[in-house]
């Protein structure tokens, strides 16, 4: 098979251990972070480190009025740190790195908005709705010099990396088949709020629903435990359930 060409977007790192590690290596300080958006629910990841030590929010950007006004940062940073628009975040709080809690649509508009600035990105999976954003966004990464990384929840399982290891010390023998198995009940029946649902949920800003929320994870896995070798074919059945809950596709 033929080797894909080395992406920067490919890189399954997180940008907070890329770019600072325990502090920012270059300056000895924390990593000035920007975030753009609230309504994703992966932004507890955020809040849930917020007294380690090795970052500080410099500013948030959010449209929405209710929620720039009501989330998950409220009363955990200064008001003043908070933001309507993104380009005025920016040039006003000057963050080293933005990590990305919008919808995925809205990957592009973040990436064209930071990379011009120097401003490393991470996003979380998907990486784009389509390989017209991802070519936009990988033009954008390369011409500007910048770390654009998605942020792949597997990436973190110890699991995966012993699983790795054995197949790299031919342990276990050649691999003829990777099953993953992704899901749970559904975002709106595991209580996921209605700012996340309300775009999760639609395939436009989504980028295609379950099928691309979780999917991801198993191509995402399957090249790197084959050492970024191209398939040389792709398959799908594509199923829909809970009509009465979801908008059918």
């Amino acid at each position: 098979m033929n080797r894909p060409c080395k992406i920067i977007i490919l890189l399954i790192s997180t940008l907070l251990t890329v770019t600072s590690g325990k502090m920012n290596a270059q300056s000895g300080k924390p990593l000035r972070l920007g975030v753009a958006g609230v309504s994703h629910g992966h932004i507890w990841e955020v809040v849930s480190r917020l007294d380690r030590g090795d970052f500080i929010i410099t500013g948030v950007a959010e449209s929405d009025d209710e929620l720039r006004n009501k989330n998950a940062l409220t009363g955990k940073i200064a008001p003043e740190l908070f933001f309507a628009g993104l380009e005025e975040m920016l040039d006003k709080t000057k963050p080293e790195a933005v990590i990305v809690y919008e919808s995925i649509y809205d990957h592009l508009r973040v990436v064209e908005a930071c990379a011009p600035r120097g401003i490393h990105v991470m996003v979380e999976k998907p990486l784009a709705v389509s390989m017209e954003h991802v070519n936009r966004m990988a033009g954008l990464a390369k011409q500007y010099n910048i770390h654009l990384l998605t942020n792949y929840e597997t990436t973190w399982y110890n699991t995966n990396h012993d699983a790795y290891r054995l197949i790299g010390e031919e342990a276990i023998g050649s691999i003829n088949r990777i099953n993953v198995y992704d899901g749970h009940e559904g975002p709106i029946e595991i209580g996921c709020g209605k700012e996340f649902t309300d775009w999760l949920t639609d395939p436009v800003l989504n980028g295609g629903g379950a099928v691309i929320d979780f999917g991801c994870y198993g191509a995402n896995l399957a090249t790197w435990l084959l050492n970024g070798e191209r398939p040389e074919s792709v398959y799908a059945v594509l199923q829909q359930q809970k009509n009465r809950i979801y908008t059918p596709l």
